[in-house]
């Protein structure tokens, strides 16, 4: 049976996306609840704000990915990166963000069984 050989450029990025994989924290969904609704303004202020957050979390090598928040306001679904779920509940007490559940999930990439 012949061997088949790929190209060094290509063997050499395999190689890296697998030591990516290998190095990558764990991703979490972290629930919470806000029921007079979680308003961040949309200027200087709520940047600066989210910045600090950003801030805080790096502490414990924690990455807010970004987050999807229900129309009213009382919902959000955070996504970050980070080394466990304590890490998570840590940095949340710090920004004075409250946690209901916290899971850890995987990406589900429909397009990826064409």
């Amino acid at each position: 049976m012949p061997v088949r050989r790929m190209r060094p450029s290509l063997l050499v990025t395999r190689q890296r996306n697998q030591v990516r994989r290998r190095c990558r924290l764990p991703r979490y969904l972290v629930e919470r609840s806000f029921p007079d609704g979680w308003r961040i303004p949309v200027n200087s202020e709520g940047a600066s704000a989210c910045l600090a957050v950003v801030d805080r979390n790096s502490d414990e090598g924690v990455t807010w990915i970004h987050s999807y928040v229900t129309e009213d306001k009382t919902k959000a679904f955070c996504v970050y990166d980070g080394p466990n779920p304590e890490a998570i509940r840590k940095t949340a007490g710090r920004n004075s963000l409250p946690v209901d559940r916290i899971f850890q999930i995987r990406v589900l990439d429909p397009y990826f069984y064409r």
